[in-house]
């Protein structure tokens, strides 16, 4: 699999931004303490895994232990330390960088996440607002909300249908409560990833099927969140209310399986 740029920058900054900071304060080695000069490295490693991720930041944390000690440790040039001060400053950099490093990484990943989860709320909100003013008729409501399942999933194709019983043998659903059902038992998703095939997503309103979402994921994709199944079970039922229409806009559109219908993938 390729790697994505931003990993590849990050890597190449752990190698050079710690070697470039730690040469660019080569003048300031006689003026400046070791153990000042090692906390200003700590600061490079933080930015490299505040931009980068985890791995970046421990490479970072390896490189800037490294060049202060052939920068800043006597023998100059060298990676020999003679002095146990040093020594030991080189070890607290090192074991420093890499807790701090993770940290970064981890408070950049959970930034992430809310910024994540807050689109997704924001997008089951539009859906809300878009179904209460009527904005459109009831395939049109019901097409829009497909589309969002495959962002929302991160599908490869998502489908609708308004047959409510599948042909043949049950396929893997996704059920209310986020999880997985195939074949009578709970699917493992962290573990296995998604199921081959199609994964059914119920319509429900009323205790009634009124459809499902036929979803199907990209081949070997890293499932989507528990929060982001849970934000398209609550899509889903969004759309069986507009199915349902008992205080929703008229169903004034054709539901059916056909080319350029709903029930085809595109």
């Amino acid at each position: 699999m390729r790697m994505p740029f931003r990993d590849v920058a990050a890597l190449a900054a752990a190698v050079l931004a710690p070697f470039l900071a730690a040469l660019a304060l080569v003048p300031s080695r006689t003026s400046v303490t070791p153990t000042n000069l090692a906390l200003l490295l700590v600061v490079v490693v933080v930015a490299v895994a505040a931009l980068g991720n985890r791995w970046a930041g421990a490479l970072a944390a390896l490189s800037a232990a490294a060049w202060f000690d052939f920068f800043h440790t006597q023998p100059y040039q060298s990676f020999h330390i003679e002095d146990r001060a040093d020594v030991e400053t080189a070890v607290l950099l090192l074991l420093v960088g890499l807790v701090v490093s993770q940290l970064a990484a981890r408070a950049r990943v959970m930034g992430s996440v809310a910024v994540t989860d807050a689109e997704r709320l924001e997008r089951l909100h539009r859906a809300f607002r878009r179904v209460r003013s009527g904005g459109g008729t009831a395939s049109e409501l019901v097409d829009r909300i497909r589309r969002d399942l495959a962002e929302v999933l991160e599908l490869r194709e998502c489908r609708f249908t308004t047959a409510v019983e599948p042909d043949g043998p049950p396929p893997s659903r996704l059920r209310a409560d986020g999880s997985v059902r195939v074949e009578g038992w709970i699917w493992d998703l962290d573990r296995q990833g998604w199921p081959e095939g199609e994964v059914e997503l119920p319509a429900v309103a009323g205790g009634r099927v009124l459809g499902r979402f036929l979803l199907t994921p990209e081949p070997g994709a890293v499932p989507a969140s528990a929060e982001a199944r849970l934000v398209a079970v609550d899509l889903a039922g969004l759309a069986a209310l507009v199915l349902d229409g008992d205080g929703w806009p008229s169903q004034t559109g054709e539901l059916e399986d056909g080319a350029g219908r709903l029930g085809v993938d595109v």
